[in-house]
């Protein structure tokens, strides 16, 4: 059993109603001796019905899903609810309050930090609550992401393979009533630091979304997020009578099953794409030329691509280091 987080809650969790207040992180630093790191919490409850997590700000740099949740806990009321809703809008708070995709505290990423530490740093701290106190008390959950500033994302839905077969069925269901355009399962591989990793060892159903990016939001991206979110709670029947819009065009669900359907930058440099956003690649197709500033007489180093697919996600900007994400393929789900 996990340790019990130092976080503490100004909210209930079990009274019926509607709840809204910090999670305190404790946080003692020079400026402020015996000082707490205030992160927002929104709980809706209302008598039986099933218990629903909804997470964003996971990183800070991602706003779609931050949108989507701060316009969700002013509209809901707990009569429209059936069981209970939790809400963290900005899970890593010091990153959303900084717009960046790591805290500005610690420089840690919360998707890459669980299960945590409760003495850990604060991001760590955050990844241990969620793990140790949330999700134990949820049977779902919805993770809003969107490509940040450094990637761009046709919106799309995903989830992680699990072993549970129950839970994968489960998990295929929410990503049908999400109805992203496009939706796919991702390989679990060795990853087992992320929310949706945590969300297994739990035995949670999760879902993620990869919803646009750029460090923007658009009409598109924020109408998939929003009728998303609402689609499932319906689904679920936590929010039975939740409006969800027109009915959405069915998700095309698709899969990315090894690394190779990621093509990374091959040297340093600015990058010019060969390929863009949407596009439906051959492996070994060029992808990408690499050119050096330093010696704009040398020859770009050139990416290919080493799977057949559809690009769903790119780097946006313009300069590279080796290593960098350039391109994120996908292809149609096999089952």
């Amino acid at each position: 059993m996990l340790q019990k987080s130092r976080i503490t809650s100004e909210v209930d969790f079990e009274q019926d109603g509607k709840h809204q207040g910090s999670l305190r992180l404790p946080h003692s630093v020079h400026r402020s001796a015996y000082g707490w790191i205030a992160i927002p919490i929104v709980v809706i409850k209302n008598g039986r019905g099933p218990n629903v997590l909804l997470t964003a700000g996971n990183h800070g740099d991602e706003y779609e899903g931050q949108l989507a949740l701060m316009k969700l806990c002013q509209q809901l009321k707990p009569a429209d609810v059936r069981g209970r809703i939790i809400m963290l809008t900005a899970a890593n708070f010091p990153a959303a309050i900084a717009g960046l995709r790591t805290s500005p505290i610690d420089d840690l990423n919360l998707n890459r930090s669980f299960p945590g530490d409760p003495d850990g740093r604060p991001t760590a701290a955050i990844a241990h609550y969620i793990e140790s106190e949330l999700l134990p008390i949820s049977d779902f959950l919805v993770d809003l992401h969107s490509g940040g500033s450094s990637l761009m994302y046709l919106p799309s839905a995903l989830t992680r393979q699990v072993n549970d077969n129950r839970l994968a069925a489960k998990q295929l269901e929410m990503l049908k009533a999400f109805a992203a355009p496009i939706s796919y399962c991702a390989a679990a591989s060795h990853e087992d630091r992320t929310l949706l990793a945590a969300a297994e060892r739990a035995e949670v159903a999760a879902i993620g979304t990869e919803l646009g990016g750029s460090g923007t939001t658009s009409v598109h991206s924020l109408a998939v997020a929003e009728f998303g979110v609402r689609r499932v709670l319906k689904y679920l029947g936590s929010v039975p009578e939740s409006d969800v819009g027109e009915d959405p065009t069915p998700t095309r669900v698709m899969e990315v099953s090894s690394s190779a359907y990621y093509v990374y930058a091959p040297d340093y440099g600015v990058w010019e794409p060969l390929a863009d956003l949407g596009d439906d690649v051959k492996a070994g197709q060029p992808a990408a030329a690499v050119y050096c500033p330093q010696t704009p007489w040398r020859e770009p180093v050139e990416a290919h691509f080493e799977h057949d697919g559809k690009i769903i996600c790119r780097r946006v900007p313009g300069p590279v280091e080796r290593g960098d994400c350039l391109f994120h393929l996908a292809t149609d789900w096999s089952e």
